[in-house]
């Protein structure tokens, strides 16, 4: 045989011993497939991830606990502000809820029409 033949000869046997190999691996998947599905696979996974990421959120808290703290506090008081707001207007006795609102320059009346230069209020 000649160098060229016998390079083609392993060549062969190399790509045969890969083809065997995946064929192998492919068994093997689909037997593992079979045994859980790949819904539950799915839900493994993602259970795991979210592990991970509970476990790093934790450990972020304990080494930032007052950042953490100064978040949750910042996050609570914006979205009760207006209630906080309102709270504060009665105890420093604001008497802006008794006052009604006065009308910007320009603002139409209740029938939808402009009011004329002449009708507008001068300040």
């Amino acid at each position: 045989m000649s160098r060229l033949d016998e390079r083609l000869a392993e060549d062969r046997a190399l790509r045969d011993a890969a083809l065997a190999l995946f064929k192998a691996d492919l068994a093997f998947i689909r037997t593992d497939i079979r045994e859980k599905g790949l819904g539950a696979r799915l839900a493994d996974r993602l259970g795991e991830g979210t592990r991970d990421m509970v476990d790093d959120a934790v450990d972020y808290a304990e080494a930032h606990g007052g950042k953490v703290a100064a978040g949750a506090i910042a996050a609570i008081l914006w979205l009760a502000r207006g209630p906080i707001m309102d709270a504060l207007g009665r105890l420093l006795g604001s008497e802006d809820e008794t006052e009604e609102p006065e009308e910007p320059a320009g603002a139409a009346d209740r029938s939808g029409k402009q009011k004329s230069r002449e009708e507008r209020p001068t300040s």
